[in-house]
């Protein structure tokens, strides 16, 4: 049997490090550690084993089981995949507020079964027109505070996912547009329950009650949170749906709606942001090249810029090629070490390269080019890590960038569908931080997406690529994924939240089901772990704790953090489908 020293050639060792921080980069670092202490991310409903779905047809797995239900409705009346799509994220509105919903936006990879057609969607955020790079700089030139940057108006932008899904609806959608709306307003109206996991993230939050609309929807008069159970009417959202449902997105994005989302933006008490009725009338979704590339015998497709996901997530495949993954074992040192690894060199990439592709050179071709993957590799030791990698040179650079970080949050829901013609969806969608900007206006809450932007327009003098711009979209790491067997058949369909850790949760599974042959619920229960160049992360109170001493020995400093994932995915099995949730959440697989 092989050895793990057998498993690749000697190879080349990275052990530079980039050079002394600038007092920015300090400051910035000061920046990020206060975060981390003000805003931990969402807390989890209690960790519960789920199995995995088997079902013949139809498929949809998404965050709550009540937006679950809605999107099979859908499918049962014969919608396609896109149409149980728009129901899914408007009921996940409501069920699950703190993670997406109209006030946000989205990334989504569609699969038309009859064309053998990928597309991607872009609904990102935009910034508004009145930013300037210096948005999140202090008058000293340094970084400001996190609330300062994330709670109130300064944070919000211009929301993407409803332009999305209405372009997405008009290619692909079957039933009525009005139709795919009426579950939402009548839960809208009717009331639901409060989540386990809503009430613990408004009950531990302390923004989100200063704004007074929200504080009357989440709390009780005496401003505790209202108990997990508790039922909640939204009547404001079910007639901005009602609206919606008539008129389209317009009603959204002209008017009177338009008008209290500007306002309330603009007069936030103690940050107010710039965003403008014009910003909201002149915001377009649009349809982008998928990022696709080759994994062993599949073929993976991912989001574009402006999101880093399917760049990274084919890198780290890339890189990872040239060894026998097949013979290590699961959650394995020698396993989790070959990954990290892999990961460090493409989050290197991604903080120097990764933008918006309308305002910056972004060398796709290049960064996912067989060739420029196979030289990255090479720089990785099965023996030792390398600790920080720098990022390399792909074919197709302009300029000299910087790297860059921005603030970036584990939030956001993932949506999975297959309908009964074999079209298929990935979406992920989100509203930033659990709570968004804590604003709250006509019954949803708006983003802060805008602190997914750098918050240095430049560093040792040189321009990074993830500044912010006024028009620009801002640099993600979501990353919705479809993957092909070598006929070119749809073989899975997946996707995550978790802030910038979504490119290793989806890597890790992707390694789990085509490496190691593991279905697609054991695949997602996996313990989390990973690097995003920095410390390796080992999820926290898992099965895989007990290897901090053999990583360490390999050079790794090691984190036990909570690695708060949102996996949902579908893969194609002999007689149909399989679907699997992340038992971190409230999240539920279902089909027919």
């Amino acid at each position: 049997m092989k050895t793990f020293r057998d498993l690749v050639p000697p190879c080349l060792l990275l052990t530079a490090w980039l050079a002394a921080a600038t007092s920015l980069t300090s400051t910035f670092a000061h920046a990020q550690r206060e975060t981390e202490q003000a805003s931990a991310p969402e807390p989890a409903s209690g960790y519960t084993e789920k199995k995995v779905v088997t079902t013949k047809k139809v498929m949809v797995v998404a965050a709550n089981i009540t937006a679950v239900e809605a999107g099979l409705k859908i499918l049962d009346a014969g919608g396609s995949a896109t149409d149980a799509a728009i129901t899914v994220q408007m009921v996940l509105n409501l069920v699950e507020p703190q993670s997406s919903g109209i006030g946000g936006g989205a990334f989504m990879m569609h699969f038309d079964a009859q064309h053998a057609a990928v597309s991607a969607y872009d609904g990102r955020e935009a910034a508004p027109m009145g930013v300037t790079p210096e948005l999140f700089l202090g008058s000293d030139g340094r970084p400001i505070r996190f609330a300062n940057a994330v709670i109130g108006g300064r944070s919000v932008g211009v929301p993407g996912v409803l332009r999305m899904l209405e372009l997405a609806h008009a290619r692909h959608g079957k039933l009525p547009w009005a139709r795919l709306f009426d579950p939402a307003i009548a839960l809208a109206e009717k009331g639901f329950a409060m989540t386990p996991r809503t009430h613990a993230q408004i009950a531990r939050d302390t923004g989100l009650k200063a704004d007074a609309n929200a504080r009357a929807y989440f709390y009780l008069p005496d401003g505790t949170a209202k108990p997990a159970g508790a039922i909640l009417k939204n009547p404001e959202f079910a007639a901005v749906l009602k609206r919606i449902a008539r008129e389209g997105p317009d009603a959204f994005y002209l008017g009177a709606i338009a008008r209290d989302v500007a306002a309330a933006v603009r007069s936030h008490a103690t940050n107010p942001g710039s965003l403008s009725e014009q910003d909201l009338r002149d915001y377009r979704a649009r349809t982008v090249e998928p990022v696709c590339g080759k994994y062993r015998a599949y073929k993976i497709c991912g989001a574009p810029p402006p999101s880093a996901g399917g760049i990274a997530i084919l890198q780290i495949l890339g890189a990872l090629e040239r060894f026998d993954m097949k013979a290590l074992r699961p959650s394995s040192t020698e396993a989790i070490h070959l990954i990290t690894e892999a990961e460090r060199l493409a989050y290197a990439d991604r903080e120097r390269f990764a933008g918006d592709d309308r305002f910056t050179s972004v060398p796709v071709t290049g960064l996912i080019a067989p060739g420029y993957i196979r030289q990255r590799s090479e720089l990785i030791h099965p023996e030792k890590t390398m600790g920080r990698a720098e990022a390399g040179s792909p074919a197709g650079i302009r300029m000299a960038m910087a790297d860059g970080e921005s603030l970036e949050f584990p939030s956001t829901s993932q949506i999975s569908i297959v309908d009964a013609a074999g079209n298929a969806i990935s979406m992920t969608t989100s509203i930033e931080s659990g709570l968004g900007s804590r604003i709250f206006v006509h019954g949803f809450l708006l983003n802060n997406q805008l602190t997914d932007f750098s918050m240095l327009p430049t560093n040792n003098g040189r321009p990074v690529a993830n500044a912010v711009y006024p028009g620009k979209r801002p640099r993600s790491a979501m990353s919705p994924t479809l993957v092909f067997d070598d006929k070119d058949k749809l073989h899975m369909v997946i996707g995550s939240p978790g802030g910038p850790a979504i490119i290793n949760y989806v890597a890790k599974t992707l390694i789990a089901t085509l490496d190691w042959g593991m279905d697609m619920q054991s695949a997602i229960s996996l313990p989390n772990f990973g690097s995003r160049n920095g410390p390796t992360e080992i999820e926290k109170d898992s099965s895989i704790e007990n290897l901090l001493g053999p990583l360490k020995s390999m050079g790794h400093e090691v984190r036990m953090i909570e690695m708060n994932s949102g996996l949902h995915g579908i893969m194609r099995t002999s007689s149909g489908w399989q679907g699997g949730a992340d038992p971190r959440r409230e999240g539920f697989a279902k089909g027919k």
